[in-house]
């Protein structure tokens, strides 16, 4: 009896280790981005105002969105581009490689910092991998210098 009370204690501690091991690995997905004093992303534009994405809602401003470029919102998981003055895309930040947050915006690529992956500025297309495919796009609806997702 001595010996299966060993081996249960073993699997025990070997299923703890696993499961760490395993915890710190989905950690090392999260961001480290530095946040404002609203609790936003300071480096994206994001200041922790305005709704929900998910549920609809006021994102940001024309403003907030460079011409020939973009602005990923990290709280609400969604990047807005501006390919053309005038002209806003909206997309789902979440890469769909692995889940991670897309990090940034340059001229017509959206790049995912995790593991490389790029998507197009224009329509959300991958440029390239390893994300087996684009971005989902988002309705936006520009009311004035309001930026509105549903």
């Amino acid at each position: 009896m001595t010996e299966l009370s060993d081996q249960t204690t073993r699997r025990a501690v070997l299923g703890g280790v696993a499961a760490v091991g395993a915890g710190a690995v989905l950690a090392a997905c999260g961001s480290d981005e530095p946040k404002d004093a609203a609790g936003g992303d300071a480096t994206s534009g994001d200041s922790g105002s305005g709704g929900d994405a998910a549920a609809g809602g006021e994102i940001g401003t024309t403003a907030d969105v460079p011409v020939n470029g973009g602005t990923v919102f990290q709280k609400q998981k969604i990047v807005v581009t501006q390919p053309t003055e005038g002209d806003f895309k909206a997309f789902t930040a979440v890469c769909t490689h692995s889940g991670c947050t897309v990090g940034e915006v340059n001229g017509d690529t959206i790049q995912c910092n995790c593991h490389g992956s790029q998507y197009s500025a224009e329509d959300g297309s991958v440029k390239k991998g390893p994300a087996p495919k684009p971005l989902a796009a988002k309705k936006l609806e520009v009311d004035g210098d309001k930026l509105i997702v549903s």
